[in-house]
């Protein structure tokens, strides 16, 4: 059984923008991971789970991921404002709140 040419969908083929367009892909799943990982942390820290030496292991594996992703979105021509997905019903990727602490103001769009 043979497709309908017509039908058939065409893919952009210029490899940088496949590259640029996975980059944005996994980015923003490290930064979705990042985002819960750290609300995580802030929860257990609240709650006295957690001894000193944790949190202080916490934080700077935050603060390392924070900063490699930085590297990553330079790379790849990326502001963090392309990691901020509209959910639609959810609203965007980062909170508000969220969206302060790393720098992105002006990427959080109310519906």
């Amino acid at each position: 059984m043979t497709a309908d040419p017509a039908r058939r969908l065409r893919l952009d083929g210029d490899p940088e923008a496949v590259e640029k367009g996975l980059a944005t892909l996994v980015l923003t799943i490290v930064e979705l991971l990042h985002q819960l990982m750290e609300r995580q942390a802030l929860r257990r820290v609240e709650d006295g789970s957690l001894s000193d030496d944790q949190i202080e292991r916490i934080g700077s594996t935050l603060m390392a991921l924070e900063s490699r992703m930085a590297e990553l979105r330079e790379h790849f021509g990326l502001g963090p404002e392309d990691l901020n997905l509209d959910l639609g019903p959810l609203g965007p990727l980062l909170s508000y709140e969220l969206a302060a602490v790393h720098g992105l103001d002006g990427c959080y769009h109310s519906q």
